[in-house]
Order: structure tokens, then sequence, then C-alpha cells
């Protein structure tokens, strides 16, 4: 690697790495050395955590402790009015550990099948974690309100996208081109949220 890493993020996509470049430099920040968990061969952590900012903790804490750099890394997940919150933490595995978005779509619409329109709220959820090596951490929190479809709509995106309309919207977190949906999403804005304590970590 040509470039020396000071900051790890917690994942190997390189879109949510690329994500993270451009809203730190919009706060003015070299994000030269701001490298994937995939650059420096980070483990696997197992998401053991009951919260999302539990889960963003145990990523975040097993990177520092595998590279001695700053880290950072996020969790999250969609969360229905009605099911108390539900699926949480668990959305990805709603229907099974097969991680199958279409069938987690399908349970979750068949258990509110008979929820009316204006008992439909829900929010996608994401707590962004920074942890350094002398100890400090720092959770921050995006969240996205908006309504329950009574069936998927659009072809983008991934797990409940099809299945969500934002407030202030009329498409589904489907219908929007990334671009649309990174300027509006949760996890952009616990990004946000974090962006002037990762600038002032790395000035």
């Amino acid at each position: 690697m040509s470039t020396q890493p000071r900051l790890v993020l917690a994942t190997r996509n390189q879109h949510k790495l690329d994500e993270l470049r451009a809203i730190l430099a919009a706060e003015g920040v070299d994000t030269a050395g701001v490298v994937s968990a995939a650059d420096v061969d980070g483990p696997d952590v197992q998401e053991t955590g009951v919260t999302f900012a539990e889960n963003a903790l145990l990523k975040a804490r097993a990177l520092v402790a595998h590279t001695g750099l700053p880290a950072v890394a996020d969790d999250s997940g969609f969360a229905v009015d009605v099911l108390g919150g539900s699926p949480g933490v668990f959305s990805v595995y709603w229907a099974g550990r097969q991680r199958d978005d279409a069938a987690n779509n399908a349970l979750l619409l068949a258990q509110l099948e008979d929820v009316g329109p204006e008992h439909r709220g829900a929010q996608f959820v994401c707590a962004g974690a920074l942890v350094t090596p002398d100890g400090r951490e720092e959770v921050r929190e995006g969240v996205v309100r908006g309504r329950l479809l009574a069936e998927p709509v659009g072809d983008g995106g991934f797990g409940y996208d099809p299945l969500f309309v934002p407030d202030g919207h009329d498409r589904s977190y489907a219908q929007l081109t990334a671009a649309q949906k990174n300027a509006i999403s949760h996890r952009s804005r616990a990004f946000r949220e974090l962006a002037p304590l990762i600038a002032e970590l790395l000035a």
C-alpha cells in the first residue's frame, strides 16, 4: 500500500469507503490515509451486541486491536414501529441465517399484512462508532423516518429498500439513485455526525 494508513473503516465494501471519504473530504480532511478493513487484513467480528451501537463498537475495537490505528465502524438495520423496533439488529437474519433479502421482505410483509397504512411507520437506523488506540470511544446515530409499503417497489438498493419510503419523498429507497439515497441515508447521517471528530483526530 503506497499511502500510510491513518484511519481504518470496518468494511470491505468499497462503496462505504468512498462514501466516508467523500463526507470527510467535505469537512476538509485529507482522506489519503483512510483505508478499509480489507486493506489491513482486518478480522471478521461476530456481531453479538443487542444494539446497533454495541455492534459498531465491537467491530471498531477489533480493528484498533488489530492495527493500532483509529477505527470507524457502523451497524444498521430496519425498525418497524408496531413491531417494537424489530427487525432491528436482526434485520439481515429476520427470515433465517441465510441472509436472504427477498425472504426477509416477504416475512416482514406477512407479519404486517393486516396493519393499515396509518400504523406502518418505520425507520432505518445506523450507529457509527469511532474508537482510538488510547481508548476513546464515540458513537453517533443516524435515523431516517418513513413508512413501510404493502409490497416491494423499485429495483435498486438492497435489504428492505424496496419496502421503505422516507418522509418527504414519494419513492422508495429502491427507486432512488445511489447518489440520492446516500444524500439522505441513515449511514451518511451517522458518518456526518462523526466527521468533525475524525477531522479533529486526523488534523
